[in-house]
């Protein structure tokens, strides 16, 4: 999938990505340190922060004192200009901490400031966890064993979010049941107008294409309704150390209620974007590294949660690809007013071009 760190290497460990912080995101260190030890039960200064190299939209930090560490996300900053209803880190802490009672594995959520007058931008405080985060989908190093275990459990972890009662944890009320595809096309066309640094045919064309396609099993009265990722890879899993088992699920900076086959198909469009183009594994020879096809990985989240695909997968693929089209293209705004918070977030804008052509090329297979 697309991001802009796609050249970090397979095992890129939590402990080696981070570096000093950006200049431009730097903040009064002893006033957080100041605000930890009296809201984080435990915490003991000194404070040491360091920036993770990942995070385009919401900066990711490792805070580091004596005892332990902890990793801290926060809004970009107070000079940056921000689109409505991006970087709602309260969001993000929200739906982790209600999810901590499930199968779905979290990070443990310590506090959450949204009084900006403490550092300069709202923020919370959670876990750090030590694992792999695995950046290449192809998993070089391993044996077809263990990348099939990798993809099951990715398959697993999946499912098992799908299938979380959103009553049960408090989420009801996390998004707006109903008219999923329409609200989501809707707020995707809208932020990629307002992000826009140069036209994009492809995207105008989609624009216009995806509201009147959407499969007639997502209306209103009939459409799943699940806790949706937004953002479910590969590299935003930590697994253990050793063993094929994820720790934690990261970033849910896009997370809502929603339709749960719009998730997965994101999540399955590894299996249809170029590796030296997007991070995925688009081409290579499945069978050959122990990696399961997309048929079988479909057919094995359908047997976990005993959904059933409604409509054409090429729609659900083209509207993922449409939706990370305007992402990215939201990154190269971001690039363009000095905002981003990555090094390599020109790199990311910059295909925001060819996954809009791509999402276009799957939008015609639909109904042939």
């Amino acid at each position: 999938m697309p991001d802009s760190d796609a050249q970090q290497p397979q095992d890129f460990s939590a402990f080696e990505g981070t570096r000093p912080v950006n200049e431009r995101l730097r903040f009064d260190t002893d006033a957080l340190a100041a605000w930890l030890a009296a809201h984080v039960d435990g915490f003991v200064g000194p404070l040491t922060v360091e920036q993770f190299a990942g995070g385009q939209s919401n900066p990711t930090y490792k805070l580091i004192t004596p005892a332990r560490s902890y990793v801290m996300r926060s809004k970009p900053g107070p000079a940056a200009k921000l689109l409505k209803s991006a970087h709602a880190i309260e969001r993000e802490y929200r739906v982790m901490h209600a999810l901590a009672a499930t199968d779905v594995p979290v990070a443990k959520m310590f506090a959450l400031c949204e009084d900006e007058s403490v550092i300069g931008r709202a923020f919370y405080v959670m876990e750090f966890i030590e694992g792999r985060v695995l950046w290449d989908q192809a998993l070089p190093g391993m044996t077809l064993a263990e990348r099939g275990a990798i993809y099951n459990e990715m398959n697993r972890v999946i499912a098992a979010l799908h299938s979380v009662d959103v009553d049960a944890i408090g989420l009801a009320d996390y998004g707006k049941p109903g008219n999923y595809f329409e609200r989501q096309i809707g707020r995707w066309s809208k932020q990629y107008v307002a992000s826009e640094t140069e036209p994009i045919e492809s995207m105008n064309k989609l624009i216009d294409w995806l509201p009147k396609h959407i499969p007639r099993g997502s209306s209103e009265a009939t459409e799943r309704v699940s806790i949706v990722h937004g953002d479910y890879r590969l590299d935003n899993l930590i697994f253990h150390p050793s063993e094929p088992r994820v720790l934690a699920v990261l970033d849910w900076e896009l997370s809502t209620l929603g339709d749960p086959l719009a998730d997965f198909a994101y999540h399955c469009m590894a299996w249809h974007v170029d590796p030296s183009q997007f991070r995925g594994i688009g081409g290579l020879d499945w069978a050959a590294l122990g990696i399961p096809d997309e048929t079988a990985y479909v057919a094995k989240y359908c047997e976990r949660t005993g959904f059933t695909i409604e409509g054409d997968w090429n729609f659900y693929l083209a509207y993922n690809m449409f939706r990370i089209a305007a992402i990215l293209q939201g990154i190269m705004k971001r690039v363009s007013e000095g905002t981003a918070s990555s090094e390599q977030a020109i790199d990311a804008g910059k295909r925001a071009k060819p996954m809009a052509e791509l999402a276009w090329l799957y939008a015609q297979k639909v109904g042939e």
